[in-house]
């Protein structure tokens, strides 16, 4: 029996920003915007979707999270998503529970929801007064593929009823998991269950219906598991990283958990200052590695770098920051902090 195949650091890293499109922007088209979106954007912090969007993309707007090829749900842990319309099923169904209590919960909700909507749509607080629950507890129904939602990030997210998609739970599932496999490989049941919201038998039943699709790999983290398709791609020598990028809080490429940040930010004080217990701040993503974090009050950006960056890597990110499609914003200020 052979031994696993081994993949070091650069080699992981690499590969997640060559499927994440970090290395190079798309050419602006709905197929772009698909594959910019292949695990979701994470919109929690308003208007995420649209940085990690633009990260990835040419020719993004402020408006580009409201293009046809979107829809926005609540995604793995319940969490504000922008994704791709006709792939939808894959961020809802794909996390439904299979039995027991939660399924109810998540059928029950939806039925109410449905009840009291109609056609129509509605601020999920004006609808939670009118069911007698807590609007957050509209988030449950979301699993079952029937509820979109618009959050515009400055007023009450609208929820509105869409047809069930004609998937089934289970298959949408193994699409949810090849998708993380994809943009987060190499990847455990473990990490898949904390990512996508799922209870850990569903995360290790998934794994084990891919099968054939998966390789076991070994890496310093220990053993793990990538797509087979993705074999070739994670040993290929990598290109030129781009010089520089601005991820925002929640981005696919920083939102990881446990010793998966260590692979990423090896200095665990720097660490907890990208992951902080409260809001995160964006990552200054400088030629392939993290090196510095950032925030933004309106149109001004506060940049802070964990070590001196040669001046072409300043005026890099510096170039990055100038062109963030931040709605209302006519010229952006960019500040280092000391």
């Amino acid at each position: 029996m052979s031994s696993p195949l081994s993949v070091g650091r650069n080699q992981i890293l690499a590969f997640r920003r060559r499927a994440g499109a970090l290395d190079g922007r798309l050419p602006w088209s709905p197929e772009s915007l698909r594959r910019a979106a292949w695990a979701g954007l994470q919109d929690s912090m308003p208007r995420a979707a649209v940085l990690s969007l633009h990260a990835r993309v040419e020719g993004v707007r402020p408006a580009s999270w409201e293009h046809p090829a979107f829809i926005q749900v609540w995604g793995p842990r319940y969490q504000t998503y922008v994704v791709p319309a006709q792939d939808m099923a894959v961020f809802t169904l794909g996390r439904l529970p299979e039995a027991g209590k939660a399924l109810a919960r998540a059928e029950a909700m939806a039925a109410r929801v449905h009840a009291r909507l109609g056609g129509a749509a509605a601020p999920y607080e004006d609808l939670g007064h009118a069911l007698g629950v807590n609007p957050y507890a509209f988030r449950y129904a979301a699993p079952t593929g029937t509820i979109a939602i618009r959050w515009d990030g400055a007023r009450r997210p609208t929820m509105r009823i869409v047809p069930k998609p004609g998937v089934d739970p289970s298959a949408a599932r193994l699409e949810l998991a090849r998708r993380y496999l994809h943009v987060f490989g190499p990847a455990t049941p473990a990490s898949f269950t904390k990512w996508a919201g799922i209870s850990a038998r569903a995360a290790a039943a998934a794994f084990a219906a891919l099968g054939e699709e998966l390789t076991a790999v070994r890496t310093p983290l220990g053993d793990a598991w990538i797509l087979t398709a993705d074999e070739e791609p994670i040993q290929a020598e990598p290109g030129p990283p781009a010089a520089a990028r601005l991820l925002p809080s929640g981005d696919a490429y920083t939102l990881l958990h446990g010793d998966d940040r260590a692979l990423l930010v090896p200095d665990a004080a720097r660490r907890r200052e990208l992951w902080t217990p409260r809001v995160w701040p964006g990552a200054v993503l400088v030629e392939g590695e993290v090196r510095g974090v950032w925030r933004r009050a309106h149109d001004t950006v506060t940049i802070e770098s964990w070590d001196r960056l040669p001046r072409a890597a300043v005026e890099a990110v510096e170039a990055e920051a100038a062109r963030l499609p931040i709605p209302g914003a006519e010229a952006i200020v960019v500040r280092w902090a000391a």
